[in-house]
């Protein structure tokens, strides 16, 4: 595993390659990147000093450990390029939304597959990634997480379900807080506040919410546990609070989130129905 490819050098695949180098799991010689775009591969091998390719073959035959970051809907193409083309010793990794291990058994034949669902911020190095490892053998899950880990957190889940739901949760959830912040500056601006104001104060509150959740994180308190802290009784949180529960937020976060997951399961389906 001393050589890794990526399909894809979009926003999270530059975050895996700065990463990986980052943290001297493979140096700049060992790293190859394919794309469409020519001009973003010239980015790319400028940035991190990598190999580049428009042609995924020579980086099929680069790579031990070959990781797909493509759109869910460029897949099928992809697959098309390089079936029957890769190693039964090459680790391949797809982090390709809905697309499940099956599929990709079915594409590419008997070799290592491992499905993982990061988030975006592994481009600021604090991504939430889940693995599922369909057929590799424990090396590879190992190299997988030490290699996800370089950019945050991984985790292993051992049922490939739930990496929809994990789609809908943390690889999407991101949006989630930036609606609530659009909504938050929103309704400064109803109460009127500047607009500049608004968005410092509700861009600085996140950041310090953000290191309140660590904190709590770090001592095992739950978000219930953390919310009730900073709520008085009687005080202004509760009253908005109050507000939000009335309308049903939680019922509200629920759908929004079982949509996500069930968008996760349809990609997989029109993908295999298209092929």
């Amino acid at each position: 595993m001393n050589t890794l490819g990526l399909v894809g050098a979009g926003n999270i695949g530059e975050a895996l390659i700065r990463g990986v180098l980052s943290s001297q799991l493979y140096s700049p010689a060992d790293v190859m990147a394919s794309d469409v775009r020519p001009e973003r591969l010239d980015y790319i091998a400028r940035e991190y000093g990598i190999k580049t390719t428009q042609d995924n073959l020579e980086l099929v035959n680069h790579a031990s450990v070959l990781i797909l970051c493509v759109k869910p809907q460029q897949i099928a193409r992809m697959l098309d390029g390089i079936s029957g083309k890769i190693s039964a010793e090459t680790l391949v990794i797809s982090i390709a939304a809905g697309i499940t291990t099956t599929y990709l058994i079915k594409r590419l034949g008997d070799i290592q597959i491992i499905r993982a669902m990061p988030n975006t911020p592994v481009m600021v190095d604090e991504g939430a990634t889940a693995l599922y490892s369909a057929t590799a053998r424990k090396e590879g899950l190992d190299h997988a997480i030490r290699l996800f880990s370089a950019v945050g957190k991984a985790i292993v889940v051992d049922r490939e379900e739930l990496i929809d739901a994990v789609t809908a949760v943390s690889g999407s959830g991101p949006a989630y807080f930036f609606l609530l912040m659009e909504e938050m500056v929103t309704a400064a601006l109803e109460l009127n506040i500047p607009a500049d104001i608004a968005e410092a104060l509700i861009f600085q509150t996140a950041r310090g919410a953000g290191v309140l959740v660590n904190q709590a994180y770090a001592r095992g308190e739950s978000p219930a546990e953390l919310r009730r802290k900073v709520t008085s009784p009687r005080g202004t949180t509760e009253a908005a609070i109050h507000v939000f529960l009335e309308r049903d937020f939680g019922g509200t976060i629920f759908a929004g989130i079982k949509r996500a997951r069930d968008r996760s399961i349809e990609l997989s389906r029109e993908v295999e129905q298209g092929n």
